[in-house]
């Protein structure tokens, strides 16, 4: 799977499908993927079928430059060209949007393991700063879009697996003329392979589309995400030597993360309306209003946390476009203003129970952005694109236990960010691009009020220059495509994690990092539209290599310049073969190689490498009358190597490991009417 699956996913055997009319839709216009100037990549549906359809992790991390972490069932982590030093758990730093609204809250956090895989279509992956049209983020934006509304019918979907792995699935898709509907429910249950790592998840979706007139479009998405599971929480280098599946052990001092029942309950509800007006044939209107609340709940080793967390905003904008034989305009202007109130409290956990109260804080964050976007499109071949925005971030805080804090408001400096980029079309097949942009991502409210309790204003935001080049080429049949990125990233006041003597965690900025990368990315069908034995054969590589470094980073008298980044692997190989046969057989079969992982600053505890082998084996659009089947089966960690998918970074104790399954396995069945 590479970059943009124009020609690798999208492409069957038997299609005549071109690269270019492949588009991206990041900017909410259409750009052919072969003129993008942007470092962007696109998983599409058949992309995620290839994969276990349980979690996303296994499809995100087939794509360069992103490195997706469960650490256990349903524990989510994501970075985009990035550490995941900001996010011991959950997702920072990388902005989210499902269709048109946003799923990050205006405090930089996103509930991302809230969705069933159900709610993913396609998905569009921006690396690097974004700022300039997404707001604050120095790691990219992730775009996620709901499947089509099209095509009547009913489908639904069952697998299990090891570890009591159950996943359930139903939808209906309905359409009346100029309206059209589809109604999702998801279940997945899992015992996990640790102890203490079961997951619960009931899930449910609705996503709506009125065209009212030729000109007008009206869309409703909503969600309830009913989320459970238990953390098994780190262990040392011997515990996971005695035994990997262990929970973390109590000490002399501490309790264990069974005797406190250690977990996390999310109860998440989300609701967007947008309306899309084409005004006249040049300009056109786009409005979307969201809200979200959610009832989050944390019973942890030393306290029980209570969440209650209420999202209001809008994203709107206008889309100016002139077109002419030989050049081509578009332009776009919007703001983005979101807000969410945080009642958080902390209490003493009794083995399971919140008793005497620990802190009552309650925080309000509102992040404003303004952005302006340039697009000029001369003969058909040199693109050039200037985009901008001001960005405005604010939270109030005020305390209510231990001691009472009237209410106060930390400002953050106006931001400006800007970005160049241009692609220029050699021939018709055969693309080159560059950008510079700046990143821009102030502290969230999960750092300025960590689990230490205590409202951390000395905090800055993290800013970075992101220099860029790549090159994207396919062959005149669509046999062969490649894509190379390459960039340089510097940025200052990088924010880190650090863990005191209690074990709860604060976070400093640790003074800068400098991130060169490079990225390839091939596919190839070495057998195509065959009519014997084998009707198509599929190979696609994907390498990452980052040389990424801490710079100018002093903890107390300690200095960590020229550190590889905590929790980055330097190398990342990903390699798979798509067999395709008669009667719609197929066999999927992928390699991923990540190279040893820092583990903490002082670059002293690494996680060794290792190969992680995947297969898949089913019958797709098997049909019965007019039902459509597809049977498969698949197997997970083929080679049963000993790794950990997701480490805790600067551990205290040397709690570093969470093991992950060995060699397991999974059947499923897909009917649709």
């Amino acid at each position: 799977m590479f970059a943009l699956t124009g020609l690798a996913q999208t492409i069957k055997p038997d299609s005549t499908k071109k690269l270019e009319d492949v588009n991206v839709k990041g900017y909410y216009n259409r750009q052919p993927l072969l003129r993008s100037v942007s470092a962007v990549s696109l998983i599409d549906s058949n992309a995620i079928r290839n994969q276990q359809s349980n979690s996303l992790v296994s499809t995100l991390n087939t794509i360069t430059g992103v490195r997706m972490e469960e650490r256990s069932p349903g524990s989510y982590r994501l970075s985009l060209r990035g550490s995941l030093l900001r996010s011991p758990f959950g997702i920072r730093n990388v902005k989210i949007y499902v269709d048109d609204f946003p799923l990050t809250d205006a405090g930089g956090n996103t509930y991302l393991n809230a969705l069933d895989v159900t709610a993913v279509g396609t998905m569009e992956i921006y690396k690097g700063p974004e700022a300039s049209i997404f707001g604050a983020n120095t790691g990219g934006a992730l775009l996620i879009t709901p499947p089509n509304l099209g095509n009547n019918g009913i489908s639904a979907s069952a697998i299990t697996g090891s570890y009591g792995l159950f996943h359930q699935t139903a939808d209906i898709k309905h359409q009346f003329k100029n309206y059209s509907f589809s109604f999702s429910e998801g279940y997945q249950k899992s015992d996990g392979y640790r102890q203490n790592s079961a997951m619960d998840r009931k899930y449910f979706q609705t996503f709506q589309q009125w065209n009212y007139s030729a000109s007008g479009s009206l869309k409703a998405f909503a969600f309830y995400s009913d989320l459970a599971y238990n953390t098994p929480g780190g262990l040392t280098a011997m515990q996971l030597d005695q035994d990997p599946k262990l929970a973390r052990p109590a000490t002399p001092t501490i309790p264990g993360a069974i005797s406190q029942q250690a977990a996390i309950y999310n109860k998440t509800i989300f609701g967007g309306l947008s309306n899309s007006y084409q005004i006249n044939t040049h300009l056109k209107h786009v409005i979307a209003l969201f809200t979200t609340y959610t009832d989050f709940k944390n019973p942890f080793i030393t306290n029980y946390e209570k969440r209650y967390e209420s999202t209001l905003g809008l994203r709107t904008f206008l889309d100016y476009t002139q077109a002419k034989e030989d050049f081509k305009f578009n332009a776009q202007i919007g703001l983005e203003s979101s807000a969410t109130k945080s009642q958080i409290k902390n209490f003493n956990n009794n083995g399971g129970e919140a008793t005497a109260m620990q802190a009552s804080d309650r925080l309000k964050a509102s992040q404003d952005f303004a952005y302006l976007r340039l697009n000029f499109d001369i003969s058909n071949k040199f693109l050039i694109e200037l985009a901008s925005s001001l960005n405005f971030y604010r939270y109030n805080y005020e305390s209510y236990f231990p001691e009472v804090i009237a209410s106060k408001q930390r400002r953050f400096d106006t931001q400006f960010m800007p970005k160049a980029a241009v692609s220029y079309l050699i021939t018709s097949d055969f693309s080159v691009r560059a950008s510079v942009s700046k990143g821009y991502s102030p502290p969230t409210i999960a750092e300025v009020r960590s689990s230490d309790n205590n409202i951390n204003n000395n905090l800055q935001a993290e800013l970075g220059w992101n220099y860029e080049a790549g090159l994207r080429y396919k062959t005149k049949n669509n046999r062969f495509y490649a894509n190379a990125n390459v960039f340089s990233y510097h940025l200052k006041d990088a924010i880190v994690r650090r863990l005191n003597q209690n074990d709860a965690e604060y976070f400093i900025n640790a003074g800068g990092t400098k991130q060169n990368g490079i990225e390839l990315e091939t596919a190839i069908w070495i057998i195509r539209n065959n009519t014997s034995f084998l009707t198509g054969l599929q190979l696609r590589s994907n390498y990452t290599y980052s040389h990424f470094r801490f710079d100018d980073f002093v903890s107390g008298t300690t200095s960590y310049s020229g550190n590889k980044l905590t929790g980055v692997p330097e190398s990342i190989l990903v390699n798979s073969l798509e067999f395709n046969f008669p009667k719609a057989i197929y066999f999927f079969v992928q390699h991923n190689y990540t190279s040893s992982i820092p583990l903490n600053d002082a670059n002293t505890v690494f996680a060794k490498r290792y190969h992680l082998v995947e297969s898949k084996l089913g019958i797709r659009n098997l049909k019965i009358s007019k039902t459509r089947l597809d049977v498969f089966a698949g197997v997970n960690n083929l080679l049963n190597v000993n790794y950990s998918l997701g480490n805790d970074l600067n551990a205290a104790n040397g709690r570093y490991f969470n093991p992950a399954a060995g060699i397991n396995f999974y059947t499923g069945l897909s009917v649709k009417l």
